[in-house]
């Protein structure tokens, strides 16, 4: 029998970073994780045939959070009020905010294009920082799969944002 306290409440950091990875949002995360538990929970009899608890959070995580990033992607945009009263001021320092947030969105997307897979080890190597036996444990592949699959990803973002640079020059 799944338990709630010593299997599902475990991967709630986990969760929480593949969700504000996504969204780039800290409380549209928060709430993402919050339903992605409750769904755990609800379905917790179906888990005890899921091979890999981690991998199956990942995956309903990951489906949540594009799905929560797609929606607020579609509001419309509110203009600030303070920052259009004072002209002039902080230019330069939101210009340097808004290349990032778009440096990060376009990485953001680059990866979200990828294949499920390679998504996936990508996040759990490079975010997560684990190791390739603990990603090949997650997923129940082998260690070279992990490798391979990695350095597609890898790749693939590489040539994405040279293909990008390259526009640009």
């Amino acid at each position: 029998m799944v338990d709630f306290r010593h299997d599902i409440l475990p991967l709630k950091n986990l969760i929480f970073r593949t969700a504000l990875r996504i969204v780039l949002n800290r409380e549209e995360a928060e709430d993402i994780v919050q339903d992605t538990l409750v769904k755990l929970w609800e379905r917790r009899k179906e888990l005890e045939q899921v091979a890999n608890l981690e991998a199956f959070a990942l995956t309903m995580t990951r489906r949540l959070a594009l799905d929560r990033k797609e929606k607020m992607d579609n509001r419309s945009v509110s203009l600030d009020e303070e920052a259009h009263d004072r002209p002039g001021e902080g230019f330069a320092n939101s210009d340097q905010r808004l290349m990032r947030q778009e440096t990060s969105d376009f990485i953001g997307q680059i990866i979200n294009s990828l294949p499920e897979k390679q998504r996936t080890i990508l996040q759990l190597r490079d975010i997560e920082g684990k190791n390739y036996k603990e990603i090949a444990e997650t997923l129940s592949i082998t260690e070279s799969d992990v490798k391979v699959t990695l350095f597609r990803a890898r790749s693939t973002v590489k040539e994405k944002i040279l293909q990008k640079k390259s526009l640009f020059l």
